[in-house]
C-alpha cells in the first residue's frame, strides 16, 4: 500500500485551522515541524511554540483528490502557503521492522549497555540494561540522558542510596541498581512514567529495591545520590526540595539543563551545594558535585 504526503509551510497563525481542514479532508496523520530550524523544548506545560512559521506534514491514503484538496486549503491560506504546497508519494514498507533495525545496542563508558530486548547484547558479561524504546522520555539515546548514565557509570555506587527524580523511563535509576546501588526512590510526575519505570525495573531484575511513585509520596531520610534530569525552570523552583532529600556529603547531578541557562541553575542551588559544570553535549550541559557538611 502506498500513501502520499502533503508538505506546506503555515503561519503560525493558521496552524489549528489547517489541521482541523486536513482532519476533515481525512489526513490519517499530521506532524507539525518548525519551517527555520528554530528549537523549542517545552518547559512548562501550555507554554506557546516561539514557532512563527510552520512546515505541516500530512499522510493520505489512496486515492487522493488532490484538486478537491488544494481548493479546500485555499480558502485558508495565503498565497505563499499555497504555493508551499508539495506532494510526494511514500511506498508501504513493514515499519515496525524498520524502526526496530534503527535501534542499536548503547555503550556508556567502559561497563554498561543499554541493549534493546530484541537484540542479542554485544558483550554478555558486560552490565546490560534492557529497555525498548517506548512512551517516556530516556533511552540513552539523547544527550542529557547519555550524560547522566556516563556520570553513573564512572562512580562506585556499592551500597549507596539514591533518588532519581524524574524517572521518565526509569533508565537511571535502574542502571544505578545494575551498578551496585543498595536501593533506588524513583519518582515522577507523570503516571505512565511511573508505569514504564517499574516495568523497567521488573525486566532489569531489579524490581525488588526500586520504589516507585510520585515526588510527594518520596520518603523523608535523605540518601547518598540524587540524580535529575528534568529541565532547568523546574530545577531552579525544586532546588530546595533537592537539597531536603540529600545527605550531608551527598552527591548531586542535574540535567536537561542548556548551556544558556547554567549560571541560574548553578545560582539556585550554590547556598548548599559546591556544584560546576562537568560535560558539554549539543548544547546541553551536566552540573554535578556534592552538598556542604
Amino acid at each position: 500500500m502506498a500513501w502520499e504526503q502533503l508538505a506546506l509551510v503555515v503561519q503560525a497563525a493558521q496552524l489549528e485551522l489547517v489541521e482541523g481542514w486536513l482532519e476533515v479532508l481525512g489526513a490519517s496523520a499530521i506532524e507539525c515541524q518548525s519551517a527555520d530550524a528554530t528549537p523549542w523544548f517545552e518547559e512548562r506545560a501550555g507554554e506557546s511554540s516561539p514557532w512563527q512559521s510552520v512546515r505541516v506534514l500530512a499522510l493520505f491514503e489512496l486515492p487522493v483528490q488532490h484538486a478537491h484538496i488544494r481548493a479546500t486549503l485555499a480558502r485558508t491560506l495565503d498565497a505563499a502557503s499555497l504555493e508551499s504546497l508539495q506532494w510526494r508519494t511514500i511506498e508501504d514498507r513493514d515499519w515496525a521492522r524498520e524502526w526496530m533495525q534503527a535501534w542499536k545496542p548503547i555503550a556508556i563508558g567502559k561497563r554498561l549497555w543499554i541493549c534493546p530486548t530484541w537484540l542479542v547484547p554485544p558483550h554478555p558479561d558486560a552490565v546490560n540494561l534492557w529497555l525498548d524504546p517506548g512512551n517516556a522520555f530516556g533511552t540513552g539515546t539523547h544527550a542529557t540522558t547519555a550524560m547522566c548514565l556516563e556520570w553513573l557509570e564512572a562512580r562506585d555506587l556499592t551500597g549507596c542510596t539514591l533518588i532519581d527524580y524524574g524517572s521518565g523511563s526509569g533508565i537511571l535509576g535502574v542502571a544505578a541498581l545494575l551498578l551496585g546501588a543498595r536501593f533506588v526512590w524513583a519518582c515522577d510526575t507523570d503516571p505512565a512514567a511511573v508505569r514504564v519505570t517499574s516495568e523497567t525495573a521488573t525486566r532489569n531484575g531489579v524490581a525488588s529495591r526500586l520504589w516507585c511513585g510520585s515526588p510527594q509520596s518520596l520518603p523523608q531520610p535523605p540518601v547518598d545520590i540524587l540524580v535529575a534530569n528534568i529541565l532547568s525552570d523546574p530545577l531552579i523552583a525544586l532546588a530546595p526540595e533537592l537539597a531536603r532529600h540529600v545527605v550531608p556529603g551527598g552527591h548531586l547531578a542535574l540535567s536537561g539543563i542548556l548551556e544558556s541557562q547554567s549560571r541560574q541553575v548553578l545560582d539556585a542551588y550554590q547556598p548548599t551545594f559546591d556544584l560546576a559544570v562537568t560535560a558539554t553535549r549539543d548544547n546541553w550541559l551536566r552540573l554535578d558535585g556534592s552538598k556542604r557538611n
